[in-house]
């Protein structure tokens, strides 16, 4: 079985929750997701099967899009609901600052991490320093908001979609935009809508997936991994070619433009890795044969 299923995680679950019960369903072993998403996020999670646990870390970093809510007027130890109450403030703000407020985190921006992440310093991870009270200096990491749009507000409560890149932190964005309107905000929730080129709408609840497993339909859901790759130009190659590729020949290949990513397919149609033109010749970026 190899391929990649879309999870709609559940509040209160890990991400390795989520393939600890693929491995159950399965009974397959290499199984990997793509990106931590935090236990009391919901919402897609990419999980990678056999083979395509090769392409795991190209899709940890593709753009995201998540809806969120943040509420203002309070911030909290973990920048979400589930931290300790830090400080209150009143909320004295029109909907127009507002706006105005979260617009201006669109573009390339600079965040610093939040303590409870699990980003590793010195060997540990920052959230395990936290929980012991400890608070260490990070250093700010650039990232792109590709667009950020207000769907609801209703008091202190703003519901807003965010399209953004890799290592993005959506409870930093809200706290971030507290510190800016200087009422403070927490995250209060947070789903994630798409991630690459897999949305939503393919996603399956744990409920699903354990009754396509208890059907045996559960591998003719799984989605082809190269599809993760569908903006790269496609190259079927004959039998002869499919061998000098898999023993590691850098074969020539002409009419197609240097640096450009490519799909390869062997003589029967299987999709076998991905390659770059580099001097004229095909250069073995993944393999995904057997």
């Amino acid at each position: 079985m190899n391929g990649i299923i879309i999870v709609d995680k559940p509040r209160g679950s890990s991400s390795h929750d989520m393939v600890s019960l693929m491995r159950r369903l399965t009974r397959i072993r290499r199984i990997g997701h793509t990106g931590t998403l935090d236990p009391m996020a919901t919402g897609v999670l990419p999980l990678c099967i056999g083979c395509a646990t090769k392409a795991a870390d190209m899709l940890t970093l593709s753009d995201k899009c998540y809806r969120a809510e943040m509420i203002l007027g309070r911030t909290t130890s973990t920048l979400d609901s589930e931290g300790e109450v830090l400080d209150e403030h009143e909320v004295n703000v029109t909907e127009e600052e507002i706006r105005k407020a979260v617009k201006s985190f669109e573009g390339e921006i600079e965040q610093v991490p939040p303590m409870y992440s699990a980003i590793k310093q010195n060997g540990k991870k920052l959230y395990e320093l936290a929980r012991e009270g400890i608070e260490v200096e990070r250093k700010a990491r650039r990232v792109t908001i590709n667009s950020i749009d207000i769907l609801e507000i209703n008091g202190k409560r703003i519901v807003f979609e965010v399209s953004c890149s890799k290592g993005t932190y959506i409870r930093t964005l809200c706290d971030d935009i507290g510190k800016k309107l200087g009422t403070g905000a927490y995250m209060s929730a947070l789903r994630r809508i798409k991630t690459g080129c897999f949305t939503i709408d393919e996603a399956y609840t744990v409920e699903e997936l354990t009754e396509l497993a208890e059907n045996g339909r559960l591998e003719e859901r799984l989605r082809n991994v190269d599809t993760l790759f569908s903006d790269y130009d496609e190259i079927h190659l004959n039998e002869k070619q499919t061998k000098s590729i898999m023993n590691g020949v850098r074969m020539s290949w002409r009419g197609k433009y240097e640096g450009e990513m490519l799909r390869l397919y062997d003589n029967n149609g299987r999709f076998i890795c991905i390659s770059q033109i580099e001097d004229g010749k095909l250069k073995l970026i993944k393999s995904f044969w057997s």
